[in-house]
């Protein structure tokens, strides 16, 4: 499906530069878009177009601030309309509500818990480190885990059609590890494509919380089993032809990671296949990339890595040398292939 491109706000509309658009206005479209998810005003609006007194009965909110908002909204290229009839755009309607196949409201909900955490960005810059790490502030703030899970399931979503359809899943493949797979999405989709395999997901007891039943509710107790740890205690069992490694390896030292990898080659049998989805860091970094790196840096003190970093681990490992494939838009990240 086709959109159409959003306005660029941070650009002025005469000849003159000014250069605080570029701090104000991506304030205010974040700020705009995240009050919509949490005021559920995308969603009041999934099923047709309202009025905006209409739409602030629904949202039971002053009618004034909620044309306000729904004004700026259509500024931005998120609404159409006016005060006399709101409705999503195509984007809104397919990215923010439960019409669309992915609902990435958590997401934008998300943004507004990392809100308080990049007010420590300077700081985080001078010591190179966290202050706290993201894992650490979900201990304190049991909120945010099940929020982070909801977000990464909507990109697990999103993802998971890419991932099916580029990896090659042979006829004699059986047995499938599914390295911090938490929601068990990934598992659950290969497995519905492929009825020879099974699969074992493994990661902390805590990211498994809603994962028994959402493998109920596909009918796949007999196929999929979980094995609560810390994937870095390496405890996964053995015997696996596949295993997936999605986007689990930009949350890792680099020795961590290595580390990893060969245990990976260990557990898999011989001509077994290992895939990994990632952001590979290229050179120099794109904007994304860039900005994706100061975000782990801020939560979890780690960083990217480029596909020559994975390459050299897979060789390590005895690993053949893996193939790749960048997926469309390239924000969505790669895959690396690697034979044992």
């Amino acid at each position: 499906m086709n959109f159409d491109p959003k306005p660029d706000v941070c650009q002025p509309t005469g000849g003159a530069e000014l250069p605080m658009l570029d701090v104000y206005m991506p304030m205010m479209k974040s700020a705009a878009i995240v009050s919509a998810a949490q005021l559920g005003l995308f969603q009041a609006l999934a099923a047709g177009p309202l009025t905006g007194d209409a739409l602030a009965s629904i949202l039971s909110s002053n009618p004034a601030g909620v044309r306000t908002l729904a004004d700026f909204l259509v500024a931005i290229g998120y609404l159409s309309g006016d005060a006399q009839g709101y409705a999503n755009t195509a984007s809104t309607q397919r990215w923010f509500t439960p019409i669309g196949s992915v609902d990435y409201t958590a997401g934008a909900l998300w943004t507004h818990e990392a809100w308080s955490m990049m007010g420590g960005l300077a700081h985080t810059e001078q010591a190179g480190k966290p202050q706290e790490t993201l894992w650490h502030r979900m201990t304190v703030e049991p909120h945010m885990g099940p929020l982070f899970s909801r977000y990464m399931q909507a990109f697990a979503q999103d993802l998971g059609p890419d991932l099916v359809q580029h990896t090659p899943i042979l006829s004699h493949h059986r047995r499938l590890l599914d390295l911090g797979g938490s929601h068990g999405l990934h598992s659950l989709r290969f497995c519905q494509a492929n009825d020879q395999l099974n699969a074992v997901i493994v990661d902390m007891a805590s990211a498994l919380t809603d994962t028994p039943d959402t493998v109920a509710s596909a009918g796949m107790q007999d196929r999929v089993t979980l094995r609560p740890g810390n994937l870095l205690d390496l405890d996964w069992g053995e015997g696996y032809d596949v295993v997936l490694y999605l986007s689990v390896g930009h949350n890792q030292t680099e020795q961590d990671n290595q580390r990893v990898v060969a245990h990976i080659a260990k557990v898999l049998k011989p001509g077994g296949l290992l895939v990994v989805h990632d952001y590979l860091a290229g050179v120099p970094l794109n904007a994304f990339h860039a900005a994706f790196r100061v975000t782990l840096l801020l939560e979890t003190g780690t960083r990217t890595y480029s596909e020559a970093e994975y390459q050299t681990w897979f060789s390590q490992a005895g690993f053949q040398k893996a193939t790749r494939v960048d997926l469309n838009p390239l924000e969505k990240g790669s895959l690396l292939f690697a034979k044992r």
